[in-house]
């Protein structure tokens, strides 16, 4: 049986206050759109469709590489949640089943969704509903017996149905013959002049089709955004998720409240997260690893009892970062895309690597940058010095051997090799290679000059 999604994401959001359409505001780093797509993809549908209005190309660019399958249909002017279907109608199915989501209420879950589907069988009307203790604002649904008969916007309800806490989250599944004669059939004969796709419950008690209900496993799955408000607790609510979820494996978070994941987090025995780290992309943490406070960290491995000290950005990016057993880390330490390290190596202080690898027991404690290079082990990287690595027009590879010790305030000229046992001598400007086992200087005779004064001020 044919199985078709539709997600509305046609509106302006005027609430949000803001020039980006609403189903792109993001939650847990990813627009809200593209949470409702990644739930509806594991369905396996047969037509995942995206109802598009308000900076209709704008949600195309941002979702044309996330989700290459989706099919949009547009919705100008916007007239209702009835009229935004009606225009998804010809991409439709001519048999099986519909199911209609919101591109605004992001954390639906796929079984949930699955059960939704279900619970339609391709036969029935089935409705999404959930019990709120505060109900204002929302459709009540109305029964006779254990049949649902209608749903009742907040405004027109009676003060007997807004005692109703059963409400309509705006997701359903029809069958899709059905659904495509009742759109056909609604009416904008109302104060907005809109076409309401809530009206097809009357239509559908009309012609006899059964209509049920199906739950969420958990409130959060039903909850919409509308405003920053609402966007900012919904992220909280699923942070809070998040942090429990970690904290029932066993990991130890110094404050649940202060803890964002956005993407996916896989955590060894004892690992201890301080307050306020930023976790991004795909990040996994060894057994007894140990994140200090103010830490982000994207698309990174970082192994068993490696300590990434306070105030550390990391971030692979697509090449990923690799940090090796009991290396340590920081405080303030910038690890970039390819950066590969290998166990007890220490980065300290204001040290940024990108796209090199660093053998065990290497050392840049403070103030300096690795590009481009190949270090090898036990070597010691003295503060303020660099790797030349980029001419101007390309990127240059420098190597450093196994047990270099370079002094302070050098500049490694790529592309250079320093043999292993070499020395560099403080504040050298290497421009060839440099041979094993021997001091390399190369600086500028030191000269004074007797006599000399200072310029003074002009009074």
């Amino acid at each position: 049986m044919a199985l078709d999604v539709v997600i509305m994401a046609a509106g302006q959001g005027t609430r949000m206050k803001s020039s980006l359409p609403k189903v792109l505001h993001r939650l847990a780093g990813r627009p809200l759109l593209q949470h409702v797509i990644d739930a509806a993809a594991r369905l396996q549908a047969d037509r995942l469709i995206a109802v598009v209005g308000h900076g209709a190309d704008t949600v195309r660019a941002a979702m044309a590489q996330a989700a290459p399958a989706l099919h949009f249909v547009v919705q100008q002017p916007q007239l209702g949640t009835g009229h935004a279907v009606q225009q998804a109608v010809p991409a439709l199915a001519d048999e099986g089943t519909t199911l209609i989501l919101n591109g605004d209420v992001p954390l639906i879950d796929t079984e949930t969704a699955r059960a939704l589907v279900a619970a339609c069988d391709g036969r029935r009307l089935a409705l999404l509903t959930v019990h709120l203790a505060d109900p204002t604002g929302y459709g009540r649904i109305v029964r006779q017996g254990a049949g649902v008969r209608a749903i009742v916007e907040h405004k027109d309800a009676s003060a007997e149905q807004r005692e109703i806490r059963e409400v309509y989250t705006g997701m359903m599944a029809a069958p899709t013959a059905h659904l495509k004669r009742w759109l056909a059939q609604l009416k904008n004969d109302n104060a907005q002049g809109e076409y309401y796709l809530t009206d097809v419950v009357a239509l559908a008690v009309a012609d006899g089709v059964e209509v049920v209900a199906a739950h969420p496993a958990d409130e959060i799955e039903v909850l919409g955004v509308n405003s920053p408000a609402q966007l900012a607790d919904l992220e909280r609510r699923l942070q809070r998720r998040h942090a429990e979820r970690l904290l029932a494996e066993g990991v130890r978070l110094a404050d649940p409240a202060r803890f964002d994941l956005r993407g996916t987090l896989r955590c060894g025995r004892d690992v201890e997260i301080d307050i306020n780290c930023v976790f991004e992309g795909r990040v996994v943490l060894g057994d007894n690893v140990r994140i200090g406070p103010n830490c982000v960290i994207r698309n990174a491995e970082i192994a068993e009892g490696a300590v990434i000290h306070a105030c550390t950005h990391i971030d692979g990016d697509t090449l990923g970062v690799t940090v090796g057993q009991g290396a340590l880390i920081g405080p303030f330490a910038r690890l970039r895309p390819g950066a590969d390290l290998g166990p007890e190596v220490h980065i300290g202080n204001f040290v940024e690597v990108k796209n090199s690898t660093l053998a065990r027991g290497a050392k840049a404690n403070h103030l300096a940058y690795l590009g481009d290079a190949t270090v090898g082990e036990r070597v010691n990287y003295g503060a303020g010095s660099i790797t030349a690595n980029y001419d101007g027009a390309n990127k240059h590879r420098t190597v450093i051997g196994d047990d270099v010790h370079v002094g302070s305030n050098c500049v490694l000229v790529a592309p250079v090799t320093l043999g292993a046992g070499a020395t560099i001598g403080g504040g050298s400007t290497i421009s060839k290679d440099a041979p094993a086992g021997q001091l390399t200087v190369a600086r500028a005779k030191q000269v004074s000059l007797p006599g000399w004064q200072r310029p003074q001020k002009k009074k």
